[in-house]
């Protein structure tokens, strides 16, 4: 769907490429987390793809087409963008800012007003609610939720996301990640996502670009990062901790084992990761919990045992 072969940008007055010599591609329907320092790039080359910055050489090609040679007005109303500030416009409603593009593109009054209320129903917000509100009514979190029903709106292909939950507060953060993972991967989009934060980026992420000094360094699932970092610059990146964010990775429900629910277990829902399971484990102070579904029904075990082993890369002893 996207892809970047041997571009460069390079800025008047700066010796060393922005980019350098990039080549990524980022396959339909999948999230690819680019990260890395500041001045790696990785903005830079997300924004190359909508040509809010054009490249100095190379080529981007976007469902087929070269975009270097596109219009770059018509581009971006086909690409989705969300980015940290959200940049909703103050004076108009809720409603206004979602139909924006989906009103340049000259949609039928009528559609455009399902539209917008099929989005924020979307992204949990209310449209009876919301619609008529103006930004300065909502919280961060709400106006973020807005910006993404905003790029939504005209059901582009491909979204940019540039630290889109950056300014949100760590707990509204958390949730609305989780939240909106489920929708790009259910309405099989094509993202670039940037950020600076390695859990974001293995929690966002189908695939992660790490990058340092304009050029790409690693281009891995997030598991495969974390197990086998390139080079000691990613080691470093990724953490002394990579053992215990690869059990982020892993649904309680995927990780469940045979067994009676004990007396002694806690009762933790299949949505959670090994990750929380681990934490409410040693928190509490047991040795197993029983993992149940939505309507509370067991679906098997977890024990401390188990995560431990899975976490030090070998099976659970029996």
């Amino acid at each position: 769907m996207i892809r970047l072969e041997n571009v460069s940008k390079l800025f008047a007055g700066i010796a060393r490429p922005a980019v350098d010599s990039l080549d990524l591609s980022v396959p339909e329907g999948r999230t690819c987390v680019l990260i890395g320092p500041s001045g790696c790039g990785k903005t830079t080359t997300m924004r190359m793809v909508n040509r809010l910055i054009e490249p100095s050489s190379g080529r981007i090609i976007v469902e087929g087409e070269d975009v270097t040679q596109a219009d770059p007005v018509l581009l971006r109303r086909r690409i989705g963008y969300v980015i940290q500030q959200v940049g909703l416009f103050p004076h108009m409603t809720i409603a206004e800012n979602v139909a924006t593009v989906p009103k340049l593109l000259g949609w039928p009054a009528e559609k455009i007003k399902s539209r917008s209320e099929e989005m924020l129903a979307l992204v949990g917000l209310e449209p009876a609610q919301f619609l008529s509100r103006y930004p300065r009514h909502l919280s961060g979190g709400q106006r973020q939720r807005v910006g993404v029903a905003r790029a939504l709106a005209a059901d582009p292909p491909v979204m940019l996301m540039d630290e889109p939950f950056g300014a949100v507060d760590p707990v509204v953060r958390g949730r609305l990640q989780e939240e909106f993972v489920a929708i790009l991967r259910r309405l099989k989009k094509t993202v670039i996502f940037v950020t600076h934060d390695i859990d974001e980026a293995i929690r966002m992420g189908d695939i992660v670009a790490i990058m340092k000094d304009g050029r790409l360094v690693q281009y891995d699932t997030p598991d495969r990062l974390l197990a086998a970092p390139a080079d000691a610059f990613v080691a470093d990146f990724v953490g002394a901790d990579a053992a215990l964010r690869r059990l982020s990775l892993v649904s309680a429900a995927d990780a469940v084992e045979e067994g009676a629910p004990q007396v002694s277990d806690l009762r933790l829902p299949a949505s959670a990761n090994l990750r929380n399971v681990l934490s409410a484990l040693l928190t509490e102070g047991r040795d197993g919990a029983t993992i149940v579904d939505g309507d509370s029904r067991p679906l098997g075990r977890i024990t401390l045992a188990a995560i431990r082993a899975r976490s030090a890369g070998r099976p659970a002893e029996s």
